[in-house]
């Protein structure tokens, strides 16, 4: 027996682990590591428009906030240049070790800075498969095949 509860392990990965960042995890993964890790913390790197108009990730029931921090910045959807070293000032030097968890639309900008982050020092970058709204279904839509809203994870739209 490893002496490790259900609450320590590490987030199963989707895929096969990728040498840049900590790996792909399913929303509900992101979600369980969320409650089960005080120190655990979910940055979603949408812009302020998405979070807006589309909804952002309730984690009161984890007892936490969200960190929100653009990736791209609307409406030029230019990378913000200070990302990383505004997000390592936000989160601080203790949590250099702790799972953090990217979310963005689709997963593309959120692995990106899951991948700017670990090469930045963060140790446990993961991006959450899928984002917030999903992949493209065949219609074109968001929101019907994967990701954290069809997931049916707690969320909450101003």
């Amino acid at each position: 027996m490893s002496g490790k509860s259900e609450n320590d392990a590490g987030p199963a990965i989707v895929g096969d682990r990728p040498e840049d960042y900590a790996g792909d995890v399913a929303p509900q993964e992101a979600w369980r590591i969320l409650r089960a890790d005080p120190q655990a913390v979910l940055v979603d790197v949408r812009t302020r428009a998405e979070w807006s108009f589309v909804g952002v990730p309730d984690l009161s029931g984890a007892g936490k906030e969200p960190v929100f921090l653009e990736w791209q910045q609307f409406p030029s959807m230019a990378q913000s240049v200070d990302f990383a070293a505004d997000l390592a000032a936000a989160l601080g030097p203790a949590r250099r070790d702790v799972p953090v968890f990217f979310l963005c639309r689709s997963g593309a900008r959120s692995k990106a800075a899951a991948i700017a982050m670990s090469k930045a020092g963060f140790a446990r970058c993961f991006n959450v498969a899928g984002g917030f709204e999903g992949d493209l279904d065949d219609g074109r839509h968001r929101g019907g095949r994967n990701g954290w809203k069809v997931a049916d994870l707690p969320w909450v739209q101003s």
